[in-house]
């Protein structure tokens, strides 16, 4: 231990002169990373399962001759908190001036680094796809929302909007405490959000039988948020770097922790259209996905190809839509397993629908439908398949200034071939109503 705290005071102490000279640049961020990695390490020891963290040399070196496997640790340990690690990276490296791509780079080199040298169990490729993009996917959004509360209008963020910039994105913030704003990656901030809501209420199942009444009761409670970042429309704003388009969402319960997790941003692209009524996005997309609702979980990281875009149908409605379709790596399990193995991965396709119609100021419509097929590929064992469709609508109205109501509905479907077992189906529906807090901007219609 003596001789880890030593290490960590010398490491600190070159980030410290990394911030202040271009030389060490290069080296500040992978400075960082390692701190943090060995403080996640020293934490772990404490936990159920020190043994999987003492890391020794000959743990090193077993973990550089092994053969990469497909783990099936805890569900939330590796679709989120791995994932959520991943975009501790990239907020590290964005936060210290490097672009996107610059910091998928580091990301992706700091996943494999945690699965040397972080842990004694043998290297993970899924636990790659989660941390190495799929943080990617997540510390984008992370990173530019944190940098929208710490670039206030013609003035220095004040104590709030630092302390709320750290809880979005823990490096951004401390980043920004170290070094203010000499090395921090410039993102646009201003006009850059146009549809935000904060939501709390409370959902529940919905009964399949009129007398069913404790199934129809709105017991759990909820809270949330969704953000939509550079929508195209405007002819003022366009999309030349990686997620200057994105939406995210998020729920949590006091009963679940993390319920939702969701992202989607344009990766590579172009724009189209000019004239009012109609313009619009086209290219790449990166998406992470993370659900825990019953009946069963699922989680994705996917690569999409599609289109994003508003049409004016009149000066008072429009129309925004999204149509994707590529290929992700998905995950799924059930809530209430009565199987031995119920921990399906597999590589397929990936194809995502949403739309938003928006009623000017006083109400909106949202529908978002996504479809997974998980294969043999990349699976625990040969021979499982997975097919996955999660339908969700909403409707809200404004009530008052930024006050609304709304309602949302969900459908989730599963069915899955497990070697050994029978035939898979699961099926959940929930309803909900939320006090919805309204953005700036409204609903998000672009003028």
């Amino acid at each position: 231990m003596p001789k880890v705290c030593a290490s960590l005071l010398a490491l600190s102490c070159l980030i410290a002169a990394a911030g202040c000279s271009p030389k060490f640049k290069p080296i500040l961020p992978a400075a960082e990373i390692v701190v943090m990695d060995t403080g996640i390490n020293l934490a772990n020891r404490l936990g159920p399962d020190p043994a999987s963290y003492e890391v020794s040399g000959a743990s090193i070196r077993r973990n550089l001759h092994s053969k990469w496997v497909v783990d099936d640790d805890p569900f939330q340990v590796n679709q989120f908190l791995h994932p959520y690690q991943g975009s501790m990276y990239h907020g590290i490296a964005r936060s210290t001036g490097y672009n996107y791509w610059q910091s998928a780079a580091y990301t992706f080199a700091g996943s494999a680094m945690w699965e040397i040298f972080g842990e004694t169990t043998r290297p993970s490729k899924n636990d790659q796809i989660a941390t190495g993009i799929g943080g990617t996917f997540l510390g984008e959004p992370l990173f530019r929302m944190s940098r929208i509360l710490l670039t206030p209008h013609d003035r220095s963020p004040g104590f709030w909007r630092v302390l709320g910039a750290t809880l979005v994105s823990p490096p951004t913030g401390v980043n920004h405490m170290m070094f203010g704003q000499r090395i921090t990656s410039e993102v646009p901030t201003s006009g850059a959000v146009s549809d935000l809501r904060f939501q709390i209420g409370a959902a529940g199942p919905v009964s399949r039988s009129i007398t069913d009444r404790e199934a129809r009761r709105l017991s759990h409670p909820i809270a949330g948020f969704s953000i939509d970042y550079g929508f195209p429309g405007s002819a003022n704003y366009s999309h030349p770097r990686p997620f200057d388009y994105f939406t995210m969402g998020a729920t949590a319960s006091a009963a679940d922790g993390v319920e939702t997790v969701t992202t989607r941003g344009l990766l590579a692209g172009r724009d189209y259209g000019s004239g009012a009524r109609g313009r619009g996005i086209f290219g790449l997309y990166g998406n992470y996905d993370y659900f825990t609702s019953a009946p069963f979980r699922f989680s994705t990281t996917a690569f999409s190809g599609g289109t994003t875009g508003q049409v004016r149908m009149s000066d008072a409605i429009a129309l925004q839509a999204s149509a994707l379709a590529g290929i992700g790596y998905s995950s799924a399990q059930s809530v209430d397993s009565t199987l031995d193995r119920d921990y399906h991965y597999g590589l397929g396709p990936h194809v995502l629908i949403a739309a938003k119609l928006i009623a000017g100021d006083r109400a909106a419509v949202d529908l978002t439908a996504r479809g997974i097929y998980m294969g043999g590929v990349g699976a625990i064992e040969t021979g499982e398949r997975d097919r996955i469709l999660r339908i969700e609508g909403s409707a809200a109205v404004r009530l008052v200034g930024p006050h609304a109501i709304s309602v949302k509905y969900i459908r989730s479907e599963r069915h899955a071939s497990l070697p050994g077992f029978p035939r898979l189906i699961q099926t959940g529906e929930t309803i909900g109503v939320y006090y919805t807090i309204l953005g700036s901007r409204g609903f998000g219609a672009i003028k």
